[in-house]
C-alpha cells in the first residue's frame, strides 16, 4: 500500500513498501497521565512514609516499655544498653518524620514557584560593533 504521492520517491530510493501505521490511541493521554501521576506518586509516598513511620514509632515505644521493665527487674547493664539503643531509633524515626513534612512542602513550593525574573539581553549587530561596545564599557569601567 502506497502512503502519498510526497513520498514515493523516497520509497522508491530506499526501496521500502510504505505502510500506514495506526497511531494509538491513548499514546498522547499517556504522556499526560504520567505527569499527573507523578505529582500523585509524590502524595501517596508521603503518606506511604508517614504511615510507616508513625507504625515505627509507635512499635518503638512499645518495645521501649518493655525493654525498660526488663532493664529494671534484670537489672543487667546489657538490658540498659539496648533500651538507650531503642530511644535513639525512636528519636530518629520522629525526625525523620519531621524531615518528611518539610521535604514535601519544599517540593510543594517548587512547583508553585516559577522563574521570578528573567533577563535575557540580545544584541543586534556586527560582531565588529559588539567588539567597539565592549571596548568602550571596559574604558568607561577603568576611567570611574
Amino acid at each position: 500500500m502506497k502512503m502519498t504521492k510526497n513520498f514515493d520517491k523516497l520509497n522508491d530510493t530506499f526501496k521500502v513498501e510504505a505502510e500506514i501505521v495506526p497511531m494509538n490511541e491513548d499514546s498522547t493521554p499517556e504522556k499526560i497521565e504520567k505527569i499527573s501521576n507523578g505529582i500523585d506518586d509524590i502524595k501517596k509516598d508521603y503518606e506511604y512514609t508517614r504511615g510507616n513511620l508513625y507504625s515505627l514509632i509507635e512499635k518503638g515505644q512499645e518495645a521501649i516499655n518493655g525493654i525498660l521493665e526488663l532493664a529494671q527487674e534484670s537489672e543487667m547493664p546489657r538490658a540498659y544498653e539496648v533500651a538507650g539503643q531503642l530511644i535513639k531509633n525512636v528519636a530518629d524515626a520522629t525526625d525523620k518524620l519531621m524531615d518528611l513534612q518539610k521535604k514535601l512542602k519544599d517540593v510543594e513550593e517548587d512547583k508553585q514557584k516559577g522563574p521570578t525574573t528573567v533577563n535575557n539581553s540580545l544584541f543586534v549587530g556586527s560582531t565588529a560593533e559588539l567588539l567597539k561596545l565592549l571596548k568602550q564599557q571596559s574604558q568607561e569601567k577603568l576611567d570611574q
